[in-house]
């Protein structure tokens, strides 16, 4: 009889001892296999919110608010510097990200790259409600907000044609081919954005060139929202190289804004994963005390093995071979019960998220399992092979 013959007769025989020693391996398996689920589905979210963001980069006026004092008694702050970004340095913002970008992924080609989009914000009044009215330019500003759908009527475009958010329409009582006055400047609404869950559904969108007329902010914005190629783009470097280059603005790239929210995750998943390693280790002895007890129980039967030519290498063999039987069945348990507790609480630790199978968490749970199990059998196996066939002759 071969030897994984014996080994499978001895696990069939026993099969309550080897589901004990399982045990541990797949408690301590779903809990790895858990939170790495869950930190995934975190990430992907965060990941997903930065595309549908849109912009790579935003470019600030650079404010600074200084403490008045004298001597020690506080006279408030005072704010320092513009509150507007020429748009005459829209140019050099462009060559800034578009240098950078080519240089960074190897492109010849000399057209615009990056996409640059504008805004110029004002409060007004429509119908004697207060507003935010924003100055867009259309194009730029569909390419930037991929999550907009015009609901009502069609996209803005050059001409006085308004844009109004869904929330600001119904609380505005606001329906396209309606006109309204924006600063004394009357103007038609030519469509009605979906509702986007941000702050644009309280918004009234028109072209920036109509915007600055209507207040008198001719070539003024008030910020600037950059896209760049791909997200993988240097926007770190582009963002210093517009801080050191163009006077009065401040760049800010979107990864940096997600660092915080980032770092949270990674902080939980390791307070989680320490967790995790701990229900491994007590898996490993668990592992390690069924194996002892599976030797004292089979001395007899190593000693009979023994007797009739078992080297020490092949009694080694068996455990290792029943050590293999139970990380295979550990991680492939614990895989699929780590997987339906993320899917458990997955949503409650990040809310909204949506959980999902990560196919290649199951070799990394079958190579998880079946060292733990190994490792914990290596002492037992090595005790095992020790037994003379004297001692197999006591124990009966």
């Amino acid at each position: 009889m071969k030897l994984y013959q014996i080994v499978f007769k001895d696990v069939m025989r026993r099969k309550r001892r080897v589901l004990y020693a399982a045990l541990g391996v797949v408690i301590g398996t779903m809990t790895v296999v858990g939170i790495l689920t869950m930190a995934f589905a975190g990430q992907a979210k965060i990941y997903k919110q930065l595309e549908q963001y849109g912009p790579n980069l935003t470019v600030i006026p650079a404010i600074n608010n200084l403490d008045m004092k004298l001597g020690n008694l506080s006279m408030g702050t005072l704010t320092v510097g513009d509150n507007y970004i020429p748009q005459s340095q829209l140019p050099a913002i462009r060559q800034i990200a578009d240098s950078n970008i080519r240089e960074a992924l190897k492109i010849d080609d000399q057209g615009n790259i990056a996409t640059l989009a504008p805004y110029l914000y004002e409060n007004t009044k429509v119908n004697g409600v207060s507003v935010v009215v924003v100055g867009v330019d259309p194009e730029p500003e569909r390419i930037v907000k991929t999550w907009w759908n015009v609901g009502k009527g069609v996209y803005i475009d050059g001409s006085d044609g308004v844009l109004v958010g869904s929330l600001a329409a119904e609380l505005l009582k606001l329906n396209v081919g309606d006109t309204i006055l924006l600063n004394n400047n009357q103007m038609k609404i030519v469509g009605i954005l979906d509702e986007t869950g941000s702050s644009d559904d309280y918004q009234i969108f028109a072209p920036l060139a109509s915007v600055q007329k209507a207040f008198d902010r001719d070539g003024m914005i008030s910020s600037l929202d950059i896209r760049a190629l791909c997200n993988s783009c240097p926007v770190e470097t582009i963002a210093d190289s517009i801080n050191k280059n163009v006077p009065g603005v401040r760049a800010v790239a979107v990864k940096q804004i997600a660092k915080s929210e980032m770092g949270l995750v990674d902080k939980m998943s390791n307070l989680m994963l320490a967790l995790g390693g701990i229900t491994l280790a007590v898996g490993l002895f668990g592992v390690v005390n069924t194996m002892m007890s599976s030797v004292h129980e089979r001395i007899k039967d190593i000693g009979i093995m023994r007797a009739v030519g078992a080297s020490r290498n092949q009694i080694i063999k068996v455990f290792i071979y029943e050590a293999l039987i139970i990380g295979v069945l550990g991680g492939i348990v614990g895989y699929f019960l780590g997987t339906a507790l993320a899917y458990a609480i997955g949503p409650l630790v990040f809310e909204g998220t949506a959980i999902s199978f990560v196919p290649q968490y199951l070799p990394l749970a079958l190579g998880v399992s079946i060292a733990v199990a190994v490792a914990a059998t290596i002492y037992p196996a090595i005790r095992a092979s020790q037994i003379r066939v004297a001692d197999s002759f006591r124990s009966v």
